[in-house]
């Protein structure tokens, strides 16, 4: 018997169904069960659906697209930061947490249907023309984005050559136009500088492979080698975030003993808690942690854990809020299944999905030497604006909020971005500023009670 090409694709869908099946019924339940009926009949259906499109829609489809895009549909459903990656797209993603591309630097996800800006890389061609975060990139070279791969594709390209990016911004009725260069965006996530002497800035933009040893020469290159520090300040503000391990191994750089994280996954083998380690170097200098809207998943995960550890003091506005963790598999044919496979909770059992970091001082960010800026923190995107996002579970061991119920101070209205690490551009940096006052303010109040 000769099978045609419709009989092929419903014949192997079938088989497949079978295979599920067996499995289930000899390796997990012994006895056919609801749910695996439930399935086989959901498989039979798919499998008409594909035949009906193949015979009748309007134009050829290939049935190896239909099934990616009916993979890809199933798994986006589940959670904004679940994804089927193809190959492309997983070498992309490799390449984003290790090495370096050219393109033109930014940050972004789906929202309400469109690409959306997370926010720009500093000191990239996209951040120096002024895009901003929650600006909807609608057109690529005149070309109308449909999904965050095919901008991504659009958007990189060969160092030197122009691309057009037209957005949407809220308040501004008319499309806008940006001519960017693109450029090479390396993975450079760590910066630092010595603001005064005794007192250092570190900057985290990202967490990616190297960041921990990044973190530790920065850290010896602005730490004195006669005296310790007097003051740290970590700026995590618009960190969208990274690698597990990173976060856990940077946190650890500044504990000696304690809860880092715990993630707790329905599957056992995704429940794990993570405890600091003591270090060789001691670094027990006060710290102050800023974080913003765009602080999400890794940077969250290290001010949680410095903040309930009563390591650090964070000032700034309420994080992102993604408090789920995620894994990539790699499938056969050379593509990734990104899946969110558990929810992590800081040390002192909180979980922070669709939540996020609270601040201790609440401090809009704003440019000390202008006055009227409009805030812009209200309209960054959080994970709770996310369509499918997870709901927060209830905190460990039943434990309340971390707020009691007791109003944090607002300091002040109206945000910007930081650019490239200057001396002249951090002393206008009002959350910058504060924070190293209030690192002074407390050697200060030390030599006073000695």
């Amino acid at each position: 018997m000769i099978l045609n090409k419709h009989q092929h694709v419903k014949l192997w869908l079938l088989m497949v169904a079978a295979v599920i099946i067996w499995t289930i019924g000899t390796g997990f339940i012994h006895n056919l069960s609801a749910t695996s009926e439930e399935t086989y009949e959901g498989l039979k259906i798919f499998s008409d659906v594909i035949e009906l499109i193949e015979k009748e829609y309007v134009d050829e489809v290939e049935t190896k697209e239909l099934i990616q895009n009916a993979i890809q549909g199933m798994v986006q459903s589940l959670d904004p930061h679940s994804s089927l990656l193809p190959p492309e797209a997983f070498e992309d993603l490799q390449i984003d947490t290790k090495g370096k591309f050219t393109g033109i630097g930014i940050h972004i996800t789906m929202q309400d249907g469109f690409v959306t800006v997370i926010s720009p890389i500093e000191d990239t061609p996209a951040h120096r023309a002024g895009i901003k975060a929650r600006d909807k990139i609608i057109k690529v070279d005149g070309k109308p984005t449909k999904d965050l791969r095919q901008a991504v594709n659009m958007m990189r390209g060969p160092k030197g050559t122009k691309v057009v990016v037209t957005i949407l911004r809220e308040g501004v009725k008319k499309p806008i136009d940006f001519e960017l260069i693109r450029d090479v965006i390396p993975i450079v996530s760590v910066k630092s500088i010595i603001l005064k002497p005794g007192y250092g800035y570190i900057r985290v933009s990202q967490f990616a492979g190297n960041t921990t040893t990044e973190l530790e020469k920065a850290l010896n290159g602005i730490q004195p080698s006669e005296e310790p520090l007097k003051g740290l300040i970590l700026d995590l503000r618009d960190n969208g975030g990274g690698l597990l391990n990173q976060a856990i191994k940077v946190a650890d750089i500044f504990l000696e003993d304690g809860k880092i994280l715990s993630i707790e996954g329905r599957n056992k083998k995704n429940t794990k808690v993570f405890q600091a380690t003591p270090d060789q170097i001691k670094r027990d200098y006060p710290m102050v942690v800023l974080i913003n809207g765009g602080s999400a998943s890794a940077s969250e995960i290290v001010a949680g854990a410095l903040q309930d550890q009563k390591r650090a003091l964070i000032i700034g506005t309420t994080s992102f809020g993604k408090g789920s963790v995620q894994t990539v598999e790699t499938l056969r044919d050379g593509s990734g299944l990104k899946l969110t496979i558990a929810r992590y909770f800081t040390p002192s059992g909180r979980s922070i999905q669709a939540k996020g970091i609270e601040p201790d001082i609440v401090l809009k960010h704003r440019r000390i030497d202008i006055e009227d800026l409009q805030g812009e923190e209200e309209g960054l995107i959080k994970e709770k604006d996310l369509e499918n996002h997870l709901e927060a579970e209830p905190d460990q061991e039943n434990k309340n909020e971390r707020d009691s119920g007791e109003k944090k101070p607002n300091m002040d209205d109206a945000s910007s971005r930081i650019g490239p690490l200057k001396l002249e551009v951090l002393q206008s940096d009002n959350q910058i500023m504060h924070a190293l006052e209030i690192l002074t303010s407390y050697e200060i109040f030390k030599s006073l009670n000695s």
